[in-house]
């Protein structure tokens, strides 16, 4: 159920002891490909063959052109680069550089590279009349509406003051086109995590649109105190963004083991802000199952003893067209409990079937 990224960060953890999250691991796997696209390009001088090998390059992965049985240098490469100099905020621990992989040495072949025997033309670009939003396939949004946040808290009251602490959190965000799209996880390695009755995670995948179905791995922040009694205020809040003045119908389902335990449905109207169409959930309760469920969880003694619990732990989210039943957004839910010292933290895939 893990993505590549996600594998070459636990990977890292395991050789060096040093905690890196799939987004800059991603990242990092970019830059080394645009530096080795780079030398491999100076490093041919016939414009014809460049010509040709790097229409050859614009069809590979940045994880291929990274490989060094993909594209061999001509020359040798200089020493690696230093990356993640300072602290990752977000991460435990002080932060050290990361060595690279343990590849053999490169060799230098011979210019100029013979041409490759048949090459596979380039897809038209898209007309920029018809370019998608930048936030498509880069943050939690269908064509017709976009998560854009969402929280699950617990309030107290001390001495006059209010304290909110964030149990899950994702917040507002600013992509860009340079930012990377979103990794993919194939959607049968989570349906027997969900419900599979009617309106489980299978049905509806197989209803679609495919292009609204997600998955967000959180890791749940439990330290500190947890109040239990009348005294705190569970809830939780999300906002949404549409394209169509609609009423949605939002639906909740809390899984445990693969079979649903509790549902709650909540309805809410656009209201039209700027051009858009918003949609907000603010302050609903928390549900009595999931208060009594974060009070018990907060009484293991060791973090591996909560996320073992929490592996049979899910949440399906459904934003659905109140009129016409269709699925605008379906999120699931999977969580651990964050080790981080700055809290709650999150990582969303694409859920595809490939």
């Amino acid at each position: 159920m893990y993505g590549r990224n996600e594998l070459i960060a636990r990977y890292i953890k395991l050789r060096t002891g040093k905690t890196r999250t799939r987004k800059q691991v991603s990242s990092h796997i970019q830059v080394l490909a645009r530096k080795r696209v780079r030398e491999y390009q100076a490093s041919i001088k016939d414009q014809v063959s460049k010509d040709k090998a790097l229409q050859t390059v614009a069809n590979l992965s940045s994880a291929q052109i990274v490989s060094a049985s993909v594209m061999k240098p001509q020359t040798p490469f200089p020493p690696p680069v230093r990356y993640w100099p300072g602290p990752v905020p977000g991460q435990p621990g002080h932060s050290q550089d990361i060595k690279p992989f343990a590849q053999p040495p490169y060799t230098t072949l011979p210019a100029p590279v013979p041409p490759p025997i048949s090459y596979e033309s380039l897809p038209p670009p898209r007309p920029t009349a018809i370019a998608a939003p930048v936030w498509q396939d880069r943050t939690i949004a269908s064509a017709k509406l976009r998560l854009l946040e969402y929280s699950a808290f617990m309030e107290t009251q001390k001495d006059r003051e209010t304290y909110k602490h964030l149990f899950v959190h994702i917040g507002p965000s600013n992509p860009g086109y340079s930012d990377p799209v979103l990794e993919s996880i194939d959607v049968r390695q989570i349906y027997d995590k969900f419900s599979e009755k009617k309106g489980g995670l299978k049905e509806l995948y197989e209803k679609g649109p495919h292009n609204a179905f997600f998955l967000v791995k959180f890791w749940a922040d439990l330290s500190g105190d947890i109040e239990e009694g009348s005294g705190a205020f569970y809830g939780v809040s999300s906002q949404y963004s549409g394209t169509e003045n609609i009423t949605i119908s939002v639906s909740t389902k809390v899984c445990s083991f693969g079979k649903q335990v509790v549902e709650k449905v909540e309805t809410e109207y656009a209201r039209l802000e700027g051009g858009k169409y918003m949609f907000r959930i603010h302050r609903s309760p928390m549900c009595e199952y999931m208060i009594n469920f974060i009070h018990k969880l907060k009484h293991l003694p060791e973090k591996y003893m909560m996320n073992s619990v929490l592996e049979n732990f899910t949440i399906l989210q459904v934003v659905s067209n109140r009129e016409t039943q269709e699925t605008l957004l379906c999120i699931a839910f999977v969580f651990e409990v964050s080790t981080s010292e700055h809290g709650a933290q999150y990582h969303v895939y694409r859920l595809v079937n490939d």
